[in-house]
């Protein structure tokens, strides 16, 4: 019977048997046969299944669930099997439950296929079989695969399998244009920018299209609004090989005028392994030249590729108009399903590293750093500063009896470019003045009337007293401390923080692989990419865990232990209660730390040597 069932899960999960649909039961049942369908054959423990399908709150008594789950499958997709006989498509052995079915059998093979078959076209320069390809493999797409499963595994491997059909969806793109279809393109392209709004490759196809469609205010146009997108959202300016584009568009550059696209012989292709593409058993399903575009989560990229050179070669059919594009990339050679050897911790294989693992799209650049800006920040001052001026300035003020205010006050003024206490130092000095002009009597004998002496009094209590608590006040940490109110330039550090750790959470959801391009959450390795203070509690060492607010050395200790015991953090509150952390003290951490899975061993070995 596996020779008929296949499967589907680029989309809503389904299966099928020959042309009748299968009904899979509940979603806990259906998320059992995901982790098999993952597992691409491979057997799969009890405990694994367990993990992946109960990540948070697994069954005290999960074996025997696993097993209740595993009996109802047989039932739907072995239904004439007898109960005494062992199943042939979902059979135990002695390394746990394994699914035996034709890898084809799964349109997530079949995709992955797919886009290795239009590799090896492209690349010996048969672009339309490439494109056909593509085009085919991105049909079987119907939606957001694992919708509604949780976890990290089922997280990992649904963000590799949107990541690959991004790019396959930008390399369809750049395909076209190679083939001098750039009127028909930009319909596409504009669906492609809304929906990934930041991916800088498929804007770069854009701004060419409309501008070989003799489009060239339009194309100005895009390149603006994705400039201003990257600044106001991210501080950061288009990449190098776009604002190379930009500046060819410019000073109309005739490289960049489309070429009628000239097939290649027939006898000049060298000759080619041709890929084994098994059609799936039983009747297939007829699929249209239009995919259905899913809201997959963008993925940023890469801002300061280089652009290529402008000279074509003379193998490959990039012609001098293409030139100053990024480099045409497929995906790679796909490794079976969804997940390779290593997606789960145990499993045996080749390579059995000890956490979850998923192939990394293509390698993300590092980002450049945030556009300048139009006027010079302002340093901070140092609190120490701050301390000793407000101190010597109200010693000064007490001393003379006020006679030095209005130069204190002058003095801040100029420091803090503040009119306000400009204004303030002139009216103490006016205040002074008077107070003189009050002293000068005729006779030094004579008395001086009592209203007369009552305003010297008052004149000179302001200019005194009054003039020392201005100074006073005039600390900042000391009136945020009265008022309630933060610091400014405090709060405008602090906010820069916290921007700056969304953006990297933002880059870990949309784009795994920059955890290990990127260093995030790890301090204590080197980088330059600034995440806002970030912290993976799973992976840093106990010197970075006792630099957090409110943890103390011997809770750092306590942390690792436990780490390393019952392995890694899931959530604030898992971590809370495993280190026995009252609510006053994960508070403070709940901005800063993350909860990321173990990395696998080649990336973090990546990560160290970057």
């Amino acid at each position: 019977m596996s020779g008929q069932l296949r499967f589907e899960i680029l989309g809503p999960q389904r299966a099928w048997y020959a042309e009748r649909e299968i009904d899979l039961g509940p979603a806990k049942q259906r998320a059992v046969l995901a982790v098999l369908l993952l597992a691409a054959g491979r057997p799969v423990s009890t405990g694994q299944i367990v993990d992946a399908v109960w990540p948070e709150d697994p069954p005290a008594n999960g074996p025997n669930v696993v097993q209740k789950y595993v009996a109802g499958l047989r039932r739907v997709l072995e239904p004439d099997r007898s109960p005494r006989t062992p199943g042939q498509v979902l059979s135990l052995t002695d390394a746990g439950y394994s699914l035996r079915v034709d890898p084809q059998a799964v349109d997530a093979v079949r995709f992955e296929r797919g886009v290795q078959a239009a590799r090896q076209r492209h690349t010996t320069g048969r672009t339309d079989e490439a494109l056909a390809e593509l085009a085919a493999a991105l049909d079987l797409w119907q939606g957001e695969p694992f919708t509604g499963f949780a976890g990290p595994i089922f997280e990992a491997a649904r963000q590799r399998l949107v990541e690959l059909r991004a790019v396959a969806l930008e390399t369809r793109s750049e395909l076209t244009l190679d083939l001098g279809r750039h009127r028909e393109t930009i319909g596409e392209l504009v669906e492609l920018v809304a929906e990934f709004p930041v991916r800088e490759r498929l804007r770069h196809q854009l701004v060419l299209a409309l501008y070989r469609s003799g489009r060239q205010a339009e194309a100005l146009a895009a390149y603006r609004e994705f400039g201003d997108l990257l600044r106001e959202e991210y501080g950061i300016e288009p990449g190098e090989a776009l604002q190379e584009l930009h500046r060819r568009i410019l000073r109309s550059d005739p490289t960049l005028a489309a070429t009628p696209h000239t097939a290649e012989p027939q006898a000049q292709r060298p000759a080619e392994p041709e890929v084994q593409r098994t059609p799936a058993p039983g009747p297939q399903r007829t699929v249209q030249p239009q995919a259905q575009r899913i809201a997959a989560p963008e993925t940023p990229q890469p801002a300061n590729t280089a652009p290529a050179p402008e000279t074509p070669q003379p193998a490959t059919p990039v012609r001098g108009p293409e030139a100053s594009r990024p480099a045409t990339t497929l995906p790679g050679p796909a490794t079976s399903v969804v997940a390779p050897v290593g997606l789960f911790p145990s499993l045996p294989g080749p390579a059995s590293p000890s956490a979850l693992s998923v192939p990394p799209p293509p390698a993300l650049m590092p980002l450049p750093p945030p556009a300048a800006p139009t006027k010079p920040a302002r340093r901070e001052t140092p609190r120490w500063a701050s301390r000793t001026v407000t101190i010597l300035g109200t010693v000064l003020v007490l001393l003379s009896f006020g006679c030095l205010t209005w130069l204190v006050i002058l003095a801040y003024a100029g420091w803090r470019r503040s009119w306000r206490l400009a204004v303030a130092g002139l009216g103490y000095l006016a205040l002074l003045v008077v107070e003189v002009v009050m002293l000068d009597v005729e006779s030094p004998d004579a008395e001086v009337p009592g209203p007369q002496a009552v305003t010297f009094l008052g004149l000179g209590l302001i200019t005194w007293l009054a003039g020392a608590v201005h100074v006073v006040l005039l600390s900042r940490g000391l009136w945020a401390a009265i008022t309630g109110r933060p610091d400014s330039a405090r709060g405008r550090a602090d906010e820069e923080r916290r921007i700056r750790r969304e953006h990297a959470r933002y880059l870990l959801y949309h784009y795994p692989a920059a955890r290990a391009e990127l260093g995030l959450g790890r301090p204590d390795l080197p980088g330059t990419f600034d995440d806002g203070g970030l912290v993976d509690v799973n992976a840093v060492p106990e010197q970075v865990l006792t630099t957090l607010p409110g943890l103390t050395s011997e809770q750092g200790r306590q942390i690792v232990v436990d780490r390393w015991l019952r392995g890694p953090y899931a959530s604030m509150e898992e971590f809370a209660s495993r280190c026995l952390l009252p609510p006053s003290a994960t508070e403070p951490l709940r901005d800063l730390l993350l909860f990321l899975p173990p990395a696998s061993r080649p990336d973090e070995a990546r990560t160290r040597g970057s």
